[in-house]
């Protein structure tokens, strides 16, 4: 395995501070300490702080088409590949509780912001509405998969949302279970 590039390394930590600290809080020292180079250094790979969301744009995009392609040869059935979705939010517990969703985070902030690139963080969700929708397709929800999507990206969002904000690790195990009764009952209808 190669060493990662110092481009890499520096939009790795880049995408660390901004789901922990937020795009806006994040400066270039910041990233530039944690990559332990120097801001002359820095200033060759990213000349603006907006080169560097780009790139944690582009990283997170194809992080999670990566993770959406390993759940479509990993689950047998589309209700396991839902499941694989709902499951990490068990898996990433921890972080949610501490910091949100850093899918929901980044929108949001961007948003507010009305930043230039929050369109291209939406690109993040639409990966998942999209694969999600498929997925209820499969199921045998055609006309209704991409409310069935949304609705789980809308649930999935508020139980990180709120997860976060009363820091209860125990409220996400609680609501992930939910959603996996609710998906049940989908799966469940089909298979009848």
């Amino acid at each position: 395995m190669r060493n990662k590039s110092t481009r890499d390394q520096i939009v790795e930590a880049a995408d660390r501070l901004f789901y922990q600290q937020g795009f806006e809080h994040t400066s270039f020292a910041n990233i530039a300490d944690a990559v332990k180079i120097s801001r002359g250094n820095f200033y060759y790979h990213f000349k603006t702080k907006d080169e560097i969301l780009d790139a944690v744009i582009d990283l997170r995009l194809a992080n999670t088409q990566a993770m959406l392609d390993t759940w479509e040869v990993g689950g047998e059935t589309p209700a396991e590949r839902i499941r694989s979705f709902i499951d990490i939010m068990i898996k990433n517990r921890v972080k949610i509780k501490r910091y949100g969703c850093p899918v929901g985070t980044l929108t949001t902030e961007l948003s507010k912001l009305n930043h230039e690139s929050k369109s291209e963080a939406n690109r993040l969700f639409t990966l998942f509405r999209t694969w999600l929708g498929r997925q209820f397709t499969c199921l045998g929800y055609k006309t209704e998969a991409d409310k069935l999507a949304m609705h789980l990206l809308a649930r999935s969002q508020g139980i990180a949302t709120l997860a976060s904000a009363f820091h209860d690790e125990a409220f996400i195990k609680q609501e992930v279970n939910l959603l996996y009764e609710w998906l049940s009952r989908y799966a469940d209808s089909r298979v009848a």
